[in-house]
């Protein structure tokens, strides 16, 4: 007759074998990238680059990250923190000489044996087996691999099957700074103008916006130039599609009449766009305000000018005031009589002496 043991002793047993199993064998180690801290994958030259994740098992050497694109490689580690995640900023000095064009972000983790067994030499420029210390390729210096030549080369190195590290793989675009101004039109005076644009130059970047007279010259300390303008700082604010966008408010009250022009240029990264727009008259007719002369009374208008040979020049306004120009005393004119009658007792003097 067959004797089982009781059923309770078999399911701790079991329970036994699947504690043994699972802290026998080491758990599997996933990355999980997450390119910019907006999601956007074109930068502009001179603005940061953020990489952020998650990597299981708290690797104590921390994750080794590569950056690799056209004349420029990049090896650095960062932390794991305690939840798993993990950021790493490529800085706005590092990115300000990049070329435009695409880079690899190759994000490398010790797995198993704690250690990277795929590291870069900066003495010989050359990407090394740990583990057998032999050189694999160069990848920077005189001969290295260039661009996708050298991140195809690293991912067969980590992923041979004497390696037992694993990576994951993200790709940012650079780009040269860039803006646009949307287009204005004619506005009357006295409107707002709201001057807005585009950029790729990353969200929290600041731009100068200038607003002056198309026709400004300088005047001295004591005249007025009988212009106006406006001007100051803006923030980028996010965006879509890889664009951000800017915006510029301005009181058009105070404008003279005219043509202006708007200018937008970074406040770090050499950028710089331009557009033009009019304020014309809002008053009656043709009349217009002109601010910064001496008088607030004082109005510009199409004006009449009028020749009246008793009076002398008129010129009026086609506001209330006229301003009339005295005319010239002339000098009558000599009669010839009285000139030859002069003439006639110069010669007669002449003959007596």
């Amino acid at each position: 007759m067959m004797h089982y043991p009781p059923a309770g002793n078999v399911c701790r047993a079991i329970c036994l074998v699947l504690l043994a199993i699972a802290f026998g064998i080491p758990c599997a180690t996933a990355i999980t990238l997450t390119p910019g801290s907006t999601a956007i994958t074109t930068i502009s030259q001179g603005d940061p680059v953020y990489i952020q994740g998650i990597a299981t098992g708290h690797p104590q050497v921390g994750l080794q990250i590569w950056f690799i694109g056209y004349n420029f490689v990049k090896v650095s580690t960062v932390q794991v923190n305690n939840d798993n995640t993990y950021e790493y900023e490529l800085q706005k000095s590092d990115t300000a000489n990049l070329a435009a064009g695409e880079y690899v972000v190759l994000i490398q983790h010790p797995m198993e044996n704690g250690r990277f067994d795929v590291v870069y030499d900066v003495s010989s420029g050359m990407v090394t087996n740990v583990q057998t210390s032999k050189p694999i390729f160069q990848i920077t210096g005189s001969g290295s691999l260039q661009s996708t030549g050298a991140v195809t080369a690293l991912m067969n190195a980590i992923g041979s099957q004497n390696i037992d590290d694993t990576f994951a793989i993200v790709t940012f675009y650079v780009s040269q700074p860039a803006t646009t101004i949307n287009p204005i039109g004619d506005l009357q005076q006295g409107e707002n103008i709201t001057i807005n644009g585009t950029t790729n130059l990353a969200a929290g970047d600041n731009l100068m916006v200038s607003v002056t007279s198309a026709s400004f010259t300088p005047t001295p300390k004591t005249e007025s130039s009988g212009v106006s303008g406006a001007g100051g700082m803006v923030t980028v604010m996010p965006g879509s599609g890889g664009q951000n966008t800017w915006s510029f408010t301005a009181d058009t009250s105070t404008f003279a009449p005219g043509d202006y022009l708007v200018t937008v240029s970074g406040v770090l990264q050499p950028v710089t766009a331009s557009a033009r727009f009019t304020v014309r008259c809002s008053g009656a007719g043709d009349t217009c305000s002109v601010p910064g002369l001496a008088s607030p009374d004082v109005t510009a208008a199409v004006t009449r000018v009028t020749l009246n040979s008793t009076t002398g020049v008129q010129v009026t306004p086609t506001g209330p005031a006229t301003t009339v120009l005295p005319a010239t005393t002339q000098s009558a004119p000599v009669p010839a009589a009285v000139c030859l009658a002069g003439v006639a007792a110069l010669l007669l003097l002449r003959r007596r002496t």
